[in-house]
């Protein structure tokens, strides 16, 4: 992350690599307060058996286009919502990358945090049967999860599970 303040946000990609079970590191690394540790960083990615980052930053947000300028490890960035601009200036950075410099980015906040780690889970398992299949389970529990939310909305509502206008037959 660009610094520390995105913690809280990107704790939901850590809570979300910890469920999946996966090995992964979390640095704080700026590239506009300490350029060189970002170089290095990204240097050291492929040599410390990274493959994927998922990079947050906020505001100006380089971070993910310094490190995916010198490495050939997939970034996935996740845009800082913030006070200012409420994170468009930092997506903004991110999805206007150059030309052979991708960027991929899986949402805002702690939210886009989420699906930026699942992301990875995706890209891992494709090397990874075991960990593809936790992940067609993760989705099965998404599903399920939707179905519960309509029963709870249908009761809540007072229309049980169907709900027959006047004049309908159906």
């Amino acid at each position: 992350m660009g610094s520390s303040s995105d913690l809280d946000t990107m704790r939901e990609a850590v809570e979300v690599l910890k469920e999946f079970g996966l090995e992964f590191d979390v640095d704080v690394v700026s590239c506009h307060r300490a350029p060189q540790l970002a170089h290095e960083y990204a240097a050291d990615a492929e040599k410390k058996g990274y493959a994927v980052i998922i990079a947050g930053a906020g505001g100006a947000a380089a971070l993910p286009g310094v490190l995916a300028s010198l490495t050939t490890v997939p970034v996935i960035g996740v845009p800082m919502v913030n006070q200012v601009l409420g994170g468009v200036d930092a997506l903004y950075s991110m999805l206007q990358m150059p030309k052979g410099v991708p960027v991929a980015v899986a949402g805002l906040g702690k939210t886009g945090a989420q699906n930026a780690a699942i992301l990875a889970v995706e890209i891992l398992g494709l090397r990874d049967s075991g960990l593809k299949l936790r992940l067609a389970d993760y989705k099965k529990r998404l599903a399920e999860d939707v179905k519960k939310g309509s029963v709870e909305v249908k009761r809540g509502l007072g229309t049980g599970e169907t709900h027959k206008k006047r004049g309908t037959k159906n």
